[in-house]
Formats: structure tokens, C-alpha cells, sequence
């Protein structure tokens, strides 16, 4: 089985390459000439694409092929002040450049919506709030020019005091999205309402591929392995929505995240690093399962560092099913 490594958004190995830049809306609101303020907001996020562009080519110079995108690369993009601001216009060069770039060295790229964009919610302004975020994600995409590949990933969300009537309103809610929208989604387990079980039934409903995060599942589950429910997973990736682009690219392989827990007291908080072993376990599991290739997002806060250590570590079991097939990929054997 091939696993390809990815990070999140930030490096902690190159320097000044932020491609989240911001500004407030008081600093905005607080500049008296506001074509002028919009004009800074159009410059930060050109400066968050330069920034994002640079990190794709140290990406590729390490062999990483598999990339989470910063949500925070147009400042102020969906607030309520600024629905008259088009800013896609004036950022058409540089998202075609990333676009581009991401197409040519066949980099796997995505976002992840924040907590924010809730499709399980009752009320109806957090429900239109939810779409206009997802608009803006996918508006991001397809300014790159980039097909139904790249995806946004988000929770089914809260259980507002009823977990079953939450599900049943997060599928009815997303059934009525555009195609344009449920082409690009992707669903994942979070760490505590929706577990495993009941996110991949969600997905199964929807015709939408779930990304198991196993760090997720391992603090918030029914007591399944989640190896278990594996083939199911699997096959929630062959639906046309999960497929969706040109006819002439490979299948996209399963996507998984990863990460190791901050503390033993703070078990649902991100470590600096993603632990060998536990991971290893899991992946040779689902090899054994008949898996050709899996794409493994790392959410360790050390990003593009805790990728690489990693590397160094699984480098050791060499010999023990385990082949290094460049800096971000090996062949793992059950």
C-alpha cells in the first residue's frame, strides 16, 4: 500500500511564509477611505497566494504531494460588512499561479472549513452563514481552476440537545446544496459529538467520502475498530461526488487524518509530533485489507517539521514492512 504524507497550511520550516495574513474589521472599519482599506485587503491576500505558492514549491522539493490550504487567504472575505466585495477579480493572477502549480506537479490540495460552518444547526442565520462560508471555499477552488478533486472537509457539526434529528437535518440541509458544492465535500469523525459509525452512515446517505481521523476516533467512538469499518470507508470514495473531475485522472485514493494526543490530560489536543508506532498499526491494518494507496494529513502542530520527523522514524522500521519511497511516501506491507 502507497501512503502519501501532507501537512497543514503553515510551515514551521520556511521562514516568512505565512499565507494567513489578516487584518481586523475594526482596523478596516477604523480607515477612513474604504475603497483604500479594500485595496490593503486585496493586497494581504495577494501577498497569502504568493505565500501559499511558496510553500507548494518546497512542498514538491520534498516530495509532498498532499496539502491542506489555509481558509484565511482572502482577509474578511465572508464578513457580513463586506457582502458588496468581490474580491476574486482583482486575485485572478495569482489563484490561476497556484492553481497552476498544484495541477502541473499533481498535488492533492484541499481546505477545511472552520467549526463555524455548521450544517447540523437549527437556526436558519447560522445555516446561511454556513453556506456563504462554503461558497467562499468553493469560489477559492474553482478561482484556481482546480476540478471536484480538491475538496472541503468539515464536520457534520453539533447535536443541539438531539443527535439523530441533528443528523437527519445536516443530510436534508447539504441535499440541498448546489452540485457544485457536494461535489467538493468530504466528511470527518470529530473528537465529540459524531463518532465514526455515525458520520460514515451520514456519508452512505449522502453519496459524500468520509475522512477518518483516527486520533478523533480514538477519543470519541461506540468501542468499533475503526480498521473494522474500513472497507465501508473505502468504498464511500467511489461515489460520483467523491470522484468528481476529469475522466482521465487516477482515483482519488482514501484520505485519513493523523495525530498524536497532546498530554495524557489533554488527550483531544494536538501534539508537535505524530507518533510512529500507533500509526503504523492502524495503516498496516488496512493494507491487510486489500488497500492500494491511502493519503494521510498530518495535524501535528509542528506541520511540514512533524512531517518530517516522522519520515525519520518510520525510516527505522526499514525491513519491518515498511519501504521509504521518497521524502513524504512509503510502501507499507500488512
Amino acid at each position: 500500500m502507497i501512503v502519501r504524507f501532507g501537512y497543514v497550511a503553515m510551515s514551521t520550516v520556511v521562514g516568512n511564509a505565512s499565507p494567513s495574513r489578516t487584518m481586523t474589521y475594526k482596523t478596516f472599519s477604523g480607515l477612513s477611505d474604504r475603497e483604500a482599506a479594500v485595496r490593503r485587503l486585496e493586497s494581504i491576500a495577494a501577498e497569502n497566494l504568493h505565500n501559499t505558492l511558496r510553500l507548494l514549491r518546497h512542498n514538491v522539493a520534498h516530495d509532498i504531494r498532499v496539502y491542506r490550504f489555509s481558509s484565511k487567504l482572502i482577509p474578511l472575505a465572508t464578513h457580513e460588512a463586506l457582502r458588496d466585495w468581490n474580491p476574486f477579480e482583482a486575485l485572478r493572477e495569482p489563484f490561476a499561479k497556484v492553481g497552476e502549480f498544484v495541477k502541473r506537479h499533481g498535488i492533492r490540495v484541499s481546505f477545511h472549513p472552520d467549526h463555524f460552518t455548521v450544517f447540523s444547526t437549527p437556526r436558519p442565520e447560522v445555516l446561511r452563514s454556513s453556506v456563504r462560508d462554503l461558497q467562499y471555499h468553493v469560489d477559492m477552488l474553482e478561482a484556481m481552476g482546480l476540478d471536484g478533486r480538491a475538496k472541503n472537509n468539515i464536520h457534520v457539526g453539533g447535536a443541539y440537545g438531539d443527535k439523530p434529528s441533528a443528523g437527519e437535518r445536516f443530510k436534508e440541509q447539504v441535499s440541498a446544496l448546489p452540485d457544485r458544492f457536494k461535489q467538493r465535500l468530504t466528511l470527518e469523525n470529530d473528537d465529540k459529538t459524531f463518532n465514526v459509525p455515525e458520520t460514515l452512515e451520514i456519508c452512505e446517505a449522502l453519496g459524500l467520502p468520509m475522512v477518518l481521523d483516527i486520533h478523533h476516533q480514538w477519543v470519541n467512538n461506540e468501542g468499533e475498530d475503526p480498521a473494522e469499518l474500513w472497507l465501508r470507508i473505502l468504498q464511500t470514495w467511489t461515489s460520483p461526488f467523491a470522484q468528481a473531475g476529469s475522466a482521465e485522472e487516477e482515483p482519488l485514493p482514501p484520505k485519513i487524518h493523523a495525530s498524536s494526543p497532546k498530554s495524557a490530560s489533554d488527550s483531544r489536543g494536538h501534539a508537535d509530533h505524530v507518533i510512529a508506532a500507533p500509526l503504523l498499526h492502524f495503516l498496516r491494518n488496512i493494507a491487510a485489507k486489500g488497500t492500494e494507496a491511502v493519503d494521510v494529513m498530518l495535524e501535528a502542530k509542528l506541520k511540514d517539521g512533524a512531517l518530517f520527523a516522522l519520515m525519520e522514524d518510520l525510516a527505522r522500521y526499514q525491513g519491518d514492512g515498511v519501504e521509504m519511497l521518497d521524502g513524504a511516501s512509503v510502501r507499507i506491507q500488512p
